[in-house]
C-alpha cells in the first residue's frame, strides 16, 4: 500500500478514471467498487485538509473529464471551426466538477475515527449531487446512482428514495473496501460484509419482488415513434431540409402494428414552423390518422414586445393540421441555448458564443389534455436529467413525451446516459415517458422502468407501441421529493462530525 501514498495524486486520478466504466453503457459496477474503495483509503490516509482536498480533488477531476468527455464530441460536427476547443471543454469539465468531489474529501477530515470519515463522505458526496443539480442552472449528469441502471431490479428503490438514495448506496457500498484496506480487522470486515449484502438483498430483493408484483396492464392507446437518423452536420444543411421533411413524413405514414394515436417526431425535428408554415403543416396532417396528433419538436417564435423570441418547442398538431397544444423548453442549456454573462466572456472564445442563440424559456412541467388521449407533459432533451423537475404535481400528467437530439454525441456514451437518466425519470415518478431522439435511442419507457420498442443508436425506422395503464397513484418519491433523502445525509454529516460514539 505504501506505493499508493507515494504515488497518490497519481493513485487518484486513475481511481477516477477507472469509476467510468460503471457508468453506462458498460455497467461495470467492480470498476466503482476499485475506484473508490481506493479513494477513501487515500482520504482515511490523509494528514491535513489540504492533502485530502487535493486527492478528491484528482480523482474528481478524472471522474467527470472522462465521464462527460462526449460532451466536446458537439464540437467536432465542425472541426474545422471548433475542434480545438476540444481539450478545453475536457479540462473544464474535470476542473470545475472535481469541486464536487474534493469539498465531501475535504470535510471526511472532520471525522474522528475511519469510520465517521467513511460516513461524512459519502453523505456529503450525496448532498453535493444535489447542489449540482440546481448550481449554476445545474448539470446532474451521472449521478453516482446510475451506476446500477444495468438492473432494473436495482433501480426500484428510486420510486421510494430517488437516484440521490441510489448513489448514498452506491457510494456506501463501493467504498467500503477502503475502510477494510485501511482497518483490517476481522470485526470491520464483518461488518462491512453483512452491510452489503444487507443493502444488495434489499435493493435487488424488494426491486425484483416490486417487478413481480406489479404486472402493467396495456391501455389500448398507440403511439408511433419515428427515429430519422439524419446526421447531425444534414439536420440544418437549407438544402437537405425538404428531404429530412420527407423522411418523417415517409417513416410516419408508413404500415404498422397498428393505427397511431399519436406519433412522435424528436426535438427540433421539422426544420419547418408548422405553426406558421400552412403548405408543410398541411402536409404534416395528410399522415396523422383520423383522430389522432402528432408531437413534434422545431423551433418557434413566440411575441416577447415588440419583437420575437425563438422558443425550442414541441408543438402537437391534429389530424385537421390544427396546432392543438405547444410547449416550450424551460430549462435551458448553458453554452446550448444561451450564453451566461455573454457580455463579459473573453474574445477567443467569441466564434463560439456567436454560434449560439439566446431561446426563450418556458412556463415550466405542463399538462395537455386532447379529446381522445391521455392527459401527458413534455420534457425536451436536456429537462430529462432533472430529478423531481419533469412533471407538474399540482396537474400531474398520465404520461411524458421526451424529445431529444443526442445526433451532437456521435457513437459516444452520452446518449446511452442520456436513455438512463430518462429511465431513473420514469421510475421515481412512476409515470411512462415515450423517447423520440433524432438518431437514437428512442423507445417508451414503463413506470416500472421497463423498455418497450426500443430503436437503436443510428437505427433508421420507427416502432408502434401499446402504452401501459398509468400507475393509480404517485410514487412515495414523486410525493416528498428530495427532502427525505437530504434530511438523512444531513443527519449523517452532523453525527459523524460531532458524535463520540
Amino acid at each position: 500500500m505504501r506505493y499508493l501514498l507515494k504515488y497518490a495524486k497519481t493513485t487518484a486520478f486513475l481511481s477516477g478514471t477507472v469509476t467510468v466504466a460503471a457508468f453506462a453503457p458498460y455497467y461495470f459496477l467492480p470498476a466503482a467498487v476499485g475506484g473508490f474503495s481506493v479513494l477513501l483509503y487515500l482520504l482515511l490516509t490523509a494528514k491535513s485538509y489540504k492533502e485530502a482536498f487535493v486527492r478528491g480533488y484528482v480523482f474528481g477531476f478524472a471522474h467527470f473529464a472522462f465521464g462527460f468527455s462526449w460532451i466536446g464530441r458537439a464540437l467536432l460536427i465542425e472541426p474545422e471551426k471548433f475542434g480545438w476547443l476540444y481539450p478545453v471543454v475536457l479540462a473544464a469539465s474535470g476542473g470545475f466538477f472535481g469541486l464536487f468531489f474534493a469539498l465531501p474529501a475535504m470535510m471526511s477530515f472532520c471525522g474522528r475515527s475511519p469510520l465517521r470519515k467513511w460516513i461524512i463522505f459519502c453523505a456529503a458526496t450525496v448532498v453535493l449531487e444535489w447542489v449540482r443539480s440546481f448550481l449554476f442552472t445545474g448539470f446532474p449528469w451521472n449521478l453516482t446512482g446510475y451506476m446500477l441502471a444495468g438492473s432494473n431490479e436495482m433501480i426500484q428503490a428510486a420510486a421510494f428514495g430517488g437516484t440521490y438514495l441510489l448513489s448514498l448506496l452506491v457510494l456506501l457500498g463501493c467504498s467500503a473496501g477502503g475502510l477494510w484496506v485501511y482497518d483490517r480487522r476481522k470485526k470491520v470486515l464483518f461488518l462491512i460484509v453483512c452491510g452489503l449484502v444487507l443493502v444488495v438483498g434489499v435493493l435487488w430483493g424488494g426491486g425484483r419482488l416490486r417487478l413481480a408484483v406489479h404486472q402493467e396492464e396495456e391501455s389500448g392507446i398507440w403511439v408511433r415513434i419515428v427515429q430519422p437518423s439524419i446526421p447531425q452536420k444534414m439536420k440544418w444543411d437549407k438544402e437537405a431540409r425538404e428531404n429530412n421533411f420527407q423522411t418523417h413524413l415517409k417513416l410516419s405514414a408508413a404500415e404498422g402494428k397498428s393505427k397511431p394515436d399519436i406519433i412522435v417526431w424528436g426535438e427540433t425535428a421539422s426544420p419547418f414552423m408548422l405553426d406558421v408554415d400552412e403548405e408543410h403543416r398541411l402536409q404534416a396532417a395528410g399522415i396523422i390518422p383520423a383522430g389522432a396528433y402528432l408531437a413534434a419538436g422545431m423551433i418557434t417564435y413566440q411575441p416577447a414586445g415588440d419583437w420575437y423570441v425563438p422558443h425550442n418547442s414541441m408543438v402537437v398538431l391534429d389530424d385537421d393540421g390544427r396546432v392543438a397544444a405547444m410547449y416550450h423548453k424551460s430549462h435551458l442549456v448553458p453554452f446550448g441555448e444561451y450564453i451566461p454573462l455573454r457580455e463579459y466572456l473573453p474574445d477567443f472564445v467569441r466564434p463560439v458564443a456567436n454560434a449560439i442563440g439566446t431561446f426563450g424559456r418556458g412556463a415550466g412541467p405542463e399538462k395537455i389534455s386532447l379529446p381522445g388521449l391521455p392527459s401527458f407533459g413534455g420534457i425536451i432533451c436536456y429537462e430529462a436529467i432533472f430529478p423531481h423537475q419533469v412533471v407538474n404535481e399540482q396537474k400531474r400528467p398520465e404520461f411524458l413525451i421526451n424529445l431529444t437530439n443526442d445526433g451532437w454525441y456521435g457513437n459516444s456514451a452520452g446518449p446511452y446516459q442520456h436513455w438512463v437518466a430518462v429511465r431513473l425519470r420514469a421510475v421515481e415518478e412512476g409515470i411512462t415517458i415515450i423517447r423520440a431522439a433524432n438518431n437514437g435511442i428512442s423507445g417508451v419507457i414503463t413506470a416500472y422502468g421497463r423498455e418497450r420498442g426500443v430503436l437503436p443508436l443510428n437505427y433508421e425506422g420507427f416502432v408502434d407501441v401499446c402504452l401501459n395503464k398509468p400507475l393509480a397513484d404517485a410514487t412515495f418519491y414523486s410525493r416528498t421529493g428530495n427532502i427525505l433523502i437530504l434530511t438523512f445525509c444531513l443527519i449523517l454529516l452532523f453525527l459523524g462530525s460531532i458524535s463520540r460514539k
